[in-house]
């Protein structure tokens, strides 16, 4: 997995999870990806992003979605 391509910085989009550390969120390919973009296309609107990075989005979003927040209890 590559979530090491994903950065959380509180400078950069409000540190929302970012392609490293540009201004890219995870949410806008993921939003790309889910409104029919393609690879492709979302490569040619970033030159600067890398095939990579995408499958880096993906991962980290799948991870996160596996995640359980559980409720914190007082005893």
């Amino acid at each position: 997995m590559q979530i090491e391509r994903i950065t959380h910085n509180p400078a950069v989009m409000g540190g929302k999870p970012c392609i490293r550390g540009l201004r890219v969120t995870v949410g806008t390919i993921l939003g790309l990806l889910a409104s029919g973009k393609s690879r492709e296309r979302i490569l040619q609107a970033y030159p600067y992003l890398e095939p990579a990075d995408i499958d880096a989005a993906l991962a980290y979003a799948a991870w996160r979605l596996e995640e359980r927040e559980e409720p914190l209890t007082i005893p």
